[in-house]
């Protein structure tokens, strides 16, 4: 691996030595410098980025996801506007810089009214928008980035074109290349937003230095890293073995390979920004934002969400926060981060990468 953003050099062995190495103290030296990295490249303030699932619609039917469209035993919604607006204001409230807008690949949003929607939140309130709505045309793209959408989130979830057609089937007549179209999003002039799932049925050690790679090789402006985490009412939920590969190469979906990859990201692209997720918080609900936290990662997403659609929104099951409200996720993440000597950050929290571009 190459220099990009004055970032730590490093090699695909050194990456698979610290993905494969599991002595504690030897960690800890990870740890110390991926949080050493953000403090000087990001700082220490953390974040907020309100995280309003609006549709849990789904045209796909990839076989890790609880929003597949085979999934009958999930009752659909779309909000309407008025009532993304309520949360959308109650983020302001709170002081956040951001608004999150995510779905599943709905098919039946209509694209007119989600660039009117944008320009309404553009107009009347200070956020930053960022937009996580699967795959899209390059002309949808654009529309939405001229109606004011800031940044857009599109996860490649692993950089093995094979594994990915395994997880991922395409849609009839269309077979996009996810990295191809994440370099069209970055030229369309949106802050990107990237990143994987750790310990699919079938992925390698070398697939996730891999992966590691592209952080780097797309220049990401935003990484997310979260735990492969079984849904029973996917395919991969239900296998009981993993496809095609020795047991002892197939990479663990553990917190602790979570972490690893996180500080990796730090190190190879120092100026992202990285989120604790929420899948951090469901594996381990007392500490795993902090620790997430500490290891590389100066954003958190609280949820604006209603609360009676988040147990609906089941990208993956026992999802942490599903019965809190808006106003309870602010409280404990401003606890959480108060409890590590952090700061809650201000303003929108644009990459400095981005604004370097």
């Amino acid at each position: 691996m190459g220099q990009t953003r004055k970032g730590k050099t490093m090699t695909l062995e050194e990456v698979l030595y610290w993905l494969k190495n599991e002595d504690e103290r030897s960690l800890d030296q990870l740890w110390d410098k991926a949080d050493k990295v953000r403090h000087s490249r990001v700082g220490d303030d953390v974040h907020l980025r309100g995280l309003l699932e609006f549709s849990n619609h789904c045209s796909r039917d990839c076989h890790y996801c609880g929003l597949r469209a085979a999934n009958n035993k999930l009752s659909r919604y779309r909000m309407p506007e008025e009532e993304i607006m309520s949360c959308v204001e109650e983020g302001v409230a709170y002081g956040y810089g951001t608004v999150v807008l995510q779905s599943g690949e709905d098919r039946g949003l209509d694209v007119d009214w989600m660039a009117n929607l944008i320009r309404r939140i553009k107009r009347e309130t200070p956020l930053a928008v960022t937009l996580s709505l699967g795959e899209r045309s390059e002309k949808e793209l654009s529309l939405w980035r001229e109606a004011g959408a800031d940044r857009y989130l599109l996860r490649f979830e692993t950089s093995n074109p094979e594994l990915y057609k395994s997880i991922h089937p395409s849609l009839t007549g269309q077979e996009p290349d996810r990295l191809e179209l994440l370099r069209t999003i970055k030229r369309i002039g949106y802050e990107t937003g990237s990143g994987i799932m750790v310990g699919i049925p079938g992925q390698t050690f070398d697939d996730l230095a891999k992966d590691i790679e592209t952080f780097r090789d797309l220049d990401l402006d935003m990484i997310g890293v979260g735990p492969f985490i079984p849904h029973q009412e996917t395919l991969l939920g239900r296998k009981a073995k993993t496809p095609g590969i020795l047991p002892e190469e197939q990479v663990p979906n553990t917190e602790l390979m979570t972490y690893k990859v996180m500080a990796l990201a730090r190190l190879v692209q120092p100026l992202a920004n990285i989120p604790a997720t929420s899948a951090l918080a469901t594996l381990n609900t007392p500490t795993g934002r902090e620790l997430g936290l500490s290891r590389g990662a100066n954003v958190v997403m609280p949820n604006l969400t209603p609360k009676k659609y988040r147990a609906l929104y089941e990208i993956y099951p026992s999802k942490a926060c599903i019965d809190e409200t808006a106003a309870d996720c602010r409280s404990c993440m401003h606890r959480r981060i108060r409890s590590i000597g952090r700061q809650v950050g201000e303003g929108r929290g644009d990459s400095p990468s981005y604004k370097k571009a």
